[in-house]
């Protein structure tokens, strides 16, 4: 155990709750203050998890001076107006994803940073999952070889936010959540494909966005729905390496294969994961004396084992977990908000080469993005 960091709580919505309960599992880790424009619904989390002080307003939130960092658990095209005034706070930030809603804000947000000398940090929660891990090592271990291909997927049989029964309708509407099944799914899977590849700088980016399958009518009627459910991408870095994107908050196949990597010596397949059930384990793939091997590892065993080994492994358990270590300087912060910024920009590029119809660079998406911050 080291030293406490205290944080503040901005927005007490789906994603500030499961936060919350993130930090409960964390002793170092202690919420001072929590904000929400539903001051009614902010009293009623702060009773629930013991935090002091309930504020409306998240400005009077970042003048208290026994904040040293901020969480900030806003819908998409909040997150770029609230970090930039946390670090002008001096506040460092912990950010959910996605960045920004739009590239040209995740600059702005990570210039400001720069600017305040402050840490950002953007919760891309793959990055800590078990089979990230053992596939970073083999990577590092020089088992897969020269990398050159990666595939990014997500699979919900029928999932969409609100119109399939869960979340609310603001994840459906452009105006406020900038995207869809990339946006919400995607960043997740490109951002951990992302890390292992090295964050290599993207070329070129064609795809397309689908929504065609049937909505419940009366949640039709109660939503704005002009995101896309279906989310499919091809990238081009220029060091040479490609990526391919499947993301479905809904489509009609019972499952798609999981995330994979292969390099010239290996392979790796992912997981696959269906609603949250796990449908294949991790697998690693090579071949040895002219035979093809498929090995499989129990990642429990593993992480169990290297939690014992490795100094501050356990600043890898969880996106927050990391984030409080950082911020106590036991580690190094993970370029988190670098790396969530390129899948800002490979999402808008898919975006772009959909609306024009053609593969589009990667200077060509960064002139194009816009600023969908709104403005407090």
């Amino acid at each position: 155990m080291g030293r406490k960091v205290r944080i503040g709580i901005v927005g007490a919505g789906l994603i500030g709750k499961a936060h919350l309960r993130n930090y409960a599992n964390i002793a170092d880790a202690e919420v001072v203050a929590i904000c929400d424009v539903n001051g009614q619904e902010a009293s009623r989390v702060a009773e629930q998890f013991n935090i002091p002080h309930v504020y409306t307003d998240f400005r009077e939130l970042l003048q208290r001076d026994d904040i040293e960092a901020v969480d900030v658990c806003l819908h998409n095209n909040l997150h770029s107006p609230v970090t930039i005034a946390a670090f002008a706070a001096g506040k460092d930030v912990y950010c959910e994803k996605p960045i920004a809603g739009a590239y040209s804000d995740g600059v702005t947000m990570l210039e400001a940073a720069q600017a305040s000398g402050r840490k950002l940090h953007v919760q891309l929660g793959t990055l800590y999952r078990k089979e990230t891990k053992a596939a970073k090592a083999l990577i590092d271990g020089g088992m897969l070889g020269k990398l050159y291909h990666a595939r990014a997927t997500g699979h919900r049989r029928r999932g969409r936010p609100y119109v399939d029964g869960y979340g609310t309708p603001a994840f459906l509407n452009k105006e406020i959540a900038a995207g869809g099944a990339l946006i919400d799914m995607g960043v997740y899977h490109i951002a951990q494909m992302l890390y292992l590849l090295g964050t290599p700088k993207v070329a070129r980016v064609s795809g397309k966005g689908y929504r065609e399958m049937a909505v419940d009518e009366t949640r039709g009627t109660q939503a704005t729905f002009d995101v896309e459910e279906l989310g499919l991408g091809f990238v081009k870095f220029e060091s040479g390496e490609t990526l391919d994107i499947c993301e479905a908050w809904s489509i009609h196949l019972g499952s798609i294969e999981g995330c994979s990597i292969v390099g010239n010596k290996g392979g790796v397949r992912l997981p696959a994961y269906s609603d949250q059930t796990v449908l294949a384990p991790f697998s690693y793939h090579t071949t040895a004396c002219d035979m093809d091997l498929n090995a499989t590892v129990n990642l429990d065993e593993m992480d169990g084992r290297w939690n014992h080994l490795k100094p501050n492994y356990d600043a890898y358990q969880s996106s927050q977990h990391h984030w409080v270590a950082a911020l106590q300087g036991r580690v190094e912060l993970l370029p988190t908000a670098h790396i969530a910024l390129q899948t800002m920009l490979i999402s808008e590029g898919i975006y772009l080469s959909d609306r024009l119809g053609r593969e589009v660079g990667g200077e060509e998406i960064v002139e194009h993005s816009l600023s969908t911050a709104i403005a407090l």
